[in-house]
């Protein structure tokens, strides 16, 4: 790795999906200054619904992200900080409890990890591996809404914790891809968890927002209140399932069909203001055909209302759906579809927004302005936060952030040991 100042930090996050790998380096200075040094992208094929299908094709995908992201920035890539998604995800409530029996009866960073460690004896199937425990609130004594306890007197402490498992052979393939391609993985992070560090800022986590990304193969989906995650869901149905509806409908090709709906696809067939005419190359010689803007938004909204329909009843499951004051931000590369927000805005019911990176302070920020980078930039920033391992010298976990962070931390090291035993 070149660095230039020792004093600074190399981060890098990279966004495996279903159709497109998307790789960010960034630097971290003194000040916490975040500077966009390198991004690089490439086509995915290997991937089906958020899961390896094809180790080779993923591989090659990796590589020539990365490498992409290596020359723009001038740094040689040793490990990357890695998003995971799919229709495996699944998400658990739990709660635990532990008495304090030291002498003074003050809360310690051993006390609340031994809590979040009582939070986490649950009965899992053996597929599936535990990648997040994200506390609610702790409970001292009977007296709760506490978020850092430790220093607390108490004898009593509850928690309430939200569990974010995974398919154990879909997070070993990915460890499998990146290690093939030549890297290490630093850490393995929710897509949509990562996603929110990059659009939503505090003040919509704490009135409460939903953080949609609609990627190629799953929309993400995660629910704050109150500065937490109170609800993640991964659906099964996204852009790809949109591009395939529009070949279906129209009899074209599948590189065709992508194209219409980047270049001409919106998906509200009632703001469309001029229905103008559009010309399809005809197939292996045959003339070309002619659609109408309309017909093609039609297809369109079908698919996009069923997504949002099934949005509405995961908030409606998360139990927040009457507390999203901020409403839904819309990411992913199927935000980039014209009139997105007003239709979110009807099917659900609350304002939208497009989500775009926030906090980044120099370097490549105009590249990276996009939803569609919204994952990798996420990454790099959830592990900025987080104090994980990247490429080079690391501020240890032991010295930064509360008490909880501390154990959160600890936590994290151990399961990315796991995976990599495995």
């Amino acid at each position: 790795m070149e660095i230039e100042n020792e004093n600074e930090r190399i981060v890098v996050g990279l966004d495996i999906g279903t159709t497109k790998v998307c790789a960010v380096v960034a630097s971290i200075d003194e000040q916490d200054r975040i500077h966009i040094l390198g991004v690089g992208k490439a086509p995915s094929e290997g991937l089906n619904r958020g899961v390896v299908v094809n180790i080779d094709k993923t591989v090659q995908a990796i590589k020539t992200a990365v490498e992409q992201a290596q020359l723009a920035s001038g740094i040689e890539v040793n490990s990357v900080n890695v998003g995971i998604a799919g229709d495996h995800i699944r998400s658990i409530r739990s709660k635990g409890v532990i008495t304090i029996n030291n002498k003074d009866k003050e809360i310690t960073v051993h006390d609340v990890e031994r809590l979040l460690e009582d939070c986490q004896r649950i009965m899992l199937p053996p597929d599936q591996q535990i990648l997040h425990v994200i506390p609610q609130e702790f409970v001292v004594d009977g007296q709760d809404g506490i978020s850092d306890p430790v220093g607390m007197s108490g004898i009593r402490m509850e928690a309430e914790v939200h569990i974010i498992t995974g398919l154990v052979s879909a997070a070993k393939n990915l460890y499998r891809c990146v290690e093939r391609a030549g890297f290490q993985v630093a850490d393995i992070i929710l897509e949509p968890l990562a996603s929110s560090y990059a659009v939503l800022d505090d003040e919509e986590k704490e009135a409460g927002v939903v953080l949609v990304d609609i990627g190629g193969g799953t929309t993400d989906l995660a629910v704050f209140q109150d500065n937490t995650i109170r609800h993640t869901a991964v659906i099964a149905i996204a852009g790809k399932k949109v591009t395939d509806d529009i070949r279906v409908g129209l009899s074209v090709l599948d590189d065709q069909a992508e194209k219409l709906k980047q270049q001409h696809g919106e998906c509200f067939v009632d703001m469309i203001e001029e229905d103008e005419s559009i010309t399809i190359p005809g197939i292996a010689g045959r003339p070309p055909k002619e659609i109408t803007k309309s017909i093609l938004a039609k297809i369109i909204q079908a698919r996009m209302e069923e997504i949002l329909e099934i949005i509405a009843i995961e908030v409606k499951r998360s139990g927040y759906a009457d507390s999203l004051s901020a409403g839904i931000v819309l990411s992913g590369g199927g935000a980039l579809i014209k009139n997105i927000c007003p239709l979110a805005n009807e099917v659900l019911g609350i304002d939208a927004k497009i989500g775009k990176p926030l906090g980044l302070s120099g370097g490549l920020i105009e590249e990276v302005n996009s939803p569609i980078y919204a994952t990798s930039v996420g990454l790099v920033l959830h592990a900025i936060k987080s104090g994980g391992p990247e490429n080079q010298a690391i501020v240890p976990s032991s010295t930064k952030g509360s008490g909880v962070e501390k154990v959160m931390n600890s936590i994290t090291q151990r399961m990315k040991s796991w995976f990599r035993e495995l």
